[in-house]
Formats: structure tokens, C-alpha cells, sequence
């Protein structure tokens, strides 16, 4: 049985009434002028969110936190405000991270184990209480969780015990199954839908049922669109959270001006990369990649809990590294200035490096990175930006053959989610408009 340190008996968690608000962050925290819309439009349906969890009895202690891995003495004095929405790639998930201090013997059950029993105890309970009231709106696309728990095991035969974090991202769409959902059963089978995250890494086998549903409806009801040239929102984004069932990408506006795609993105026919293949792919180099992580992690900030993963979009193998860039810059200017800087002072200093530690090449389409812009003592939001390319215009770069500029014209850039022309130079100096 999983026990809590120096607890014998077990400890039920209770938020009272009048704290609810404790637990919530507030808008005027919020960057992200989208987010705290959401926030403020929804605080009272979080208040309920909170009274309903606090309705449950968990069987050990958990603290709503924006720290994670913290014992429970800390913990008792850290900000407890978790409760927000929030920006996942290019996606609004409802976010609530906790610490809870159980602590499971890393002897006697695996990994999934471990993250399953705290499904189970603490992630299914709040997604009980948060789906019915929140998922009307129709901007939320996910639920995203992230709870930490302890493990126990000994070392050279002194026990030894440490925080061990599960994240589990479930689509909208998926979560209104969940609560609809009669057995053990078909919960199990939704929640397979979702992606289920330790320290970091995604445990195979869940998060693919869903994009395979979406694939299979989109095809069936725009049969057209596979053709349609790509526009700022018919872009598949590289996530690793599915489209929800219904949310087809827009086809209707065309990128005047667009550059012509590499060929290796052109090239049709071209063949589905199947759920398996990007599974085969991503663990027969995950070794490499968890050296990469490893060895350039304070030169390229990685996101720790969304790994370097192999993900499909047009209809090849690409690699999804998430990153944070942070700019020296006091004021950003536009949205495209602050793009076309973090290319030049994150991004581009990064693609030599990430290259050189992928040896042996995986045989793949590509590399996104995905990078959250934070921009030094300056207030406003953050920005998301991403910059799709092929490995040819890699190996180009890489070779000094390219510039930066056409790298970036041989690839995808997008916005929050909008893909744009960059002008490097042209945004840098805080002229250029998205063409």
C-alpha cells in the first residue's frame, strides 16, 4: 500500500469554502491577454470547480501549487494558486498543477503503476469536478494536469525517497466521454485518449486513439481539403495534443506571397505516418534524444515536461522540441519582431548543436521547435512561435550553403498558431506586417 512519511493513518484533503479562492489564480496574473479573459469570465465557475474538489477525500495530502516537488513543509508556505488557463503549444488547456505527498514503493510497482494509481486517486476526481462546469466553452481544448507524488526505493540498501511528476493531457472531447462514461471500462478506454507524461516523458501506448478518430472523421467529411494548399489555419500543428472532433482547420484564406514548400513537404502522393511508425521511431532513438536533452539543456532551455517527441504533420516524421526563449529585449515591438528575434538569438544558435547530437540522422521529415517567447522586464504576454523544417534545409544550414533567411523561407513559421511570411531583417527593425 502507498504511505506518506511520518503518517500513519490516512489524511484526507479539505479546502473550506471561504479559501476557495486560494486556489485560483488571478486574472491580473494572467500575461496572456486571451487567458485572463478566460479567467476572469470563468472565475466563479472555478470557485465551484474548487468547492467540488474539496468535496473529495483524497487518501493523502494534496496541495493545489505552482512549485512542483516540494516537501510538504515548504509546500505549507508556498503560493497555492494553481487553477488557470493557459497556453500548451498552441492550444487552451484549464491547467492545475498539486503536490501530492503519497509515496509508492518503486519496488513493487512500475512506473505506469505509480501514475495510474494517482489517475485513479487525485486525476479522475478533478476532472470530475472541472469537466461538467468548464467544458461549455468553447475555447478550452484540453484539460491538462500535472500532479507530483513521491517514490520510495533503496539504494545501495538506504532507502531513499523522491518526487516523481505525472502530466496528462486530455481533449476536450475526450473528457466529455469521461464523465459520461458508464463502466470501468469505457473510462479506462477514454482516458487512453488522453497523453499520460512521467517526469517528462510521454508512456507509450496512450494519447493516439484520439488523433486517429479526428483523422479518420476529417477525411470522411472533407475529402477535398487533402489537396487544399496550406493556409494559416489548415496548418496541422505539431502537438502533442490532438484536434478535437469537429475543429477542421480553415481552408477558406490562402498566404499571399507564400514561399514555395521544400519538396520533401510538396511531394504528393505521400504516405500516412502511422501512430506505430512515430512510435517505433521515437524509441528507437530516444537513447539519442535523452542525451541531446541532457547535454544541451542550459543552451537550449528545453519545456522539461514536454520532451523532444516525434509527431506527423504533412504527412511526414517530424521532431517536436520544445523550448523557452527568453529575449534580452526591454520591448518586444510586434509580434513578428519578437518571432524574428528569437530565431535570431535562440533558434538559430540551437540548430547546429541539435544536429550534431542527433547521430546517428533518424530517418525523419524534420525538426519543429517550438519555443514560448518571454521577452526580459517586460510586461505583455508570451508569445508562441514555431518554425517547422525540412531536413534538407537543415542539412543546408548546417553546411553554411543557407542563410538564416532561407532557412525560414523554406520552412513553416507560425504564430500563436497562425502561420506568416518573416522578414528577418524587415521585423527586427520593427517594419514588417504579416504578408
Amino acid at each position: 500500500m502507498p504511505r506518506i512519511r511520518n503518517v500513519v493513518a490516512l489524511i484526507c484533503f479539505a479546502v473550506p469554502g471561504s479559501m476557495a479562492l486560494a486556489q485560483i489564480l488571478s486574472p491580473l496574473e494572467i500575461r496572456d491577454l486571451q487567458m485572463r479573459e478566460l479567467q476572469q469570465k470563468h472565475l466563479t465557475d472555478l470557485k465551484a470547480v474548487t468547492a467540488a474538489i474539496s468535496a473529495h477525500s483524497f487518501p493523502y495530502r494534496l496541495y493545489f501549487s505552482r512549485t512542483m516537488d516540494l516537501n510538504e513543509e515548504q509546500q505549507q508556505r508556498m503560493d497555492q494558486r494553481s487553477i488557470r488557463f493557459e497556453k500548451f503549444h498552441t492550444q487552451t488547456v484549464l491547467q492545475i498543477t498539486a503536490n501530492y505527498y503519497a509515496s509508492y514503493s518503486g519496488e513493487l510497482m512500475s512506473q505506469e503503476e505509480r501514475a495510474r494509481r494517482t489517475m485513479q486517486d487525485v486525476m479522475i476526481p478533478i476532472l470530475r469536478a472541472a469537466i461538467p462546469v468548464l467544458a461549455a466553452e468553447e475555447k478550452l481544448q484540453a484539460f491538462a494536469l500535472e500532479i507530483s507524488h513521491h517514490v520510495r526505493k533503496k539504494v545501495l540498501g538506504v532507502s531513499a525517497e523522491h518526487a516523481e511528476n505525472v502530466a496528462f493531457i486530455l481533449p476536450r472531447a475526450a473528457a466529455l466521454r469521461l464523465v459520461a462514461a458508464q463502466t470501468r471500462e469505457e473510462q479506462e478506454a477514454v482516458l487512453m485518449l488522453g497523453t499520460l507524461f512521467v517526469d517528462g516523458n510521454p508512456l507509450a501506448g496512450w494519447g493516439q486513439g484520439e488523433a486517429n478518430v479526428n483523422a479518420e472523421k476529417d477525411k470522411q467529411e472533407a475529402p477535398g481539403r487533402v489537396d487544399a494548399k496550406p493556409a494559416p489555419r489548415a496548418i496541422p500543428l505539431a502537438s502533442t495534443i490532438p484536434l478535437l472532433p469537429g475543429e477542421h482547420q480553415d481552408a477558406s484564406r490562402q498566404v499571399a506571397g507564400d514561399a514555395t514548400p521544400p519538396a520533401r513537404l510538396a511531394a504528393e502522393p505521400r504516405a500516412e505516418v502511422s501512430a506505430d511508425g512515430l512510435r517505433k521511431l521515437q524509441s528507437s532513438n530516444q537513447v539519442i534524444l535523452d542525451r541531446m536533452v541532457h547535454d544541451l539543456d542550459k543552451q537550449a532551455h528545453f519545456v522539461s515536461y514536454a520532451p523532444p517527441t516525434f509527431v506527423a504533420f504533412h504527412k511526414g516524421a517530424y521532431l517536436q522540441i520544445s523550448l523557452t526563449s527568453s529575449l534580452l529585449e526591454k520591448e518586444g515591438g510586434s509580434q513578428y519582431r519578437v518571432a524574428a528575434l528569437a530565431f535570431d538569438e535562440h533558434v538559430a544558435h540551437l540548430i547546429r548543436p541539435v544536429l550534431a547530437a542527433l547521430k546517428p540522422r533518424p530517418d525523419f521529415d524534420g525538426i519543429d521547435f517550438s519555443t514560448s517567447v518571454r521577452l526580459a522586464g517586460a510586461a505583455g504576454s508570451v508569445e508562441s512561435v514555431e518554425f517547422i523544417f525540412p531536413d534538407a534545409a537543415l542539412s543546408c544550414y548546417e553546411a553554411y550553403d543557407c542563410t538564416g533567411q532561407q532557412l525560414v523561407n523554406q520552412g513553416f513559421a507560425l504564430i500563436n498558431g497562425e502561420r506568416v511570411s518573416l522578414d528577418l531583417q524587415s521585423a527586427e527593425a520593427g517594419s514588417t506586417t504579416e504578408r
